[in-house]
Formats: structure tokens, C-alpha cells, sequence
């Protein structure tokens, strides 16, 4: 099985940042720990699997290839395109959002 590598953008670097902020000021650090893993694993299965993501999104904002998937036991999306040679990483988002608004942002950044 091939395993892409996953590269994550600047913004979803600090939307990762603010998540794990959140949740070492408003939970724990053990709450930041756990997302940090569920974060993990999910760009491991990602990496494996980049087509198991849905494609609503895609249709949604017209980005073809954008995917999504959802972190276990916490509200935040993954928002990946499969590229070539890697995962790139667009934005990791809590699933509240008004998801097609903040994915404007990321595309033009």
C-alpha cells in the first residue's frame, strides 16, 4: 500500500494551532492531547485512503478534487486535495462553521 505524504498549509497549521488553544484553555490538556491524536490518525488514514473523504464540499464550492474527513470524537473536518505526489492539507475546520465561507478564505490565501 502506498502512503501519500500529508502537507498541511499554513492555515490549516494555525487552524490546528487555535483548536489545540481552545482546548488546553476551555477542557485540558489531556482534551488537547486527544485532538492531537485524533488529528493523527486521521492524516494517517488520509495518507492511505485519500479518496474515502467526501466530496461535498467539492461540489458545494465548485473545487473539484477538495474531500473531507471527520476527526473521531471531536468536530473538526479535514479538508484535503490528493494531489500527485502528496495530501496537501487545505484546512482543519470545526464542523460548526459555516464551512463554505471559511473554505473561500483558504483558496485565496
Amino acid at each position: 500500500m502506498t502512503v501519500k505524504p500529508v502537507v498541511p498549509r499554513q492555515q490549516a497549521n494555525r487552524d490546528v494551532d487555535e483548536a489545540i488553544a481552545y482546548y488546553v484553555e476551555e477542557a485540558s490538556e489531556r482534551v488537547a492531547l486527544a485532538f492531537i491524536d485524533a488529528l493523527e490518525q486521521a492524516y494517517r488514514h488520509i495518507g492511505r485512503h485519500p479518496a474515502g473523504g467526501s466530496s461535498r464540499y467539492a461540489v458545494e464550492l465548485n473545487l473539484p478534487g477538495l474531500r473531507a474527513w471527520p476527526l473521531r470524537r471531536f468536530p473538526h473536518v479535514v479538508f484535503y486535495v490528493d494531489t500527485p505526489d502528496h495530501i496537501d492539507i487545505w484546512r482543519v475546520l470545526h464542523g460548526a462553521r459555516d464551512i463554505p465561507a471559511w473554505m473561500r478564505e483558504a483558496e485565496s490565501s
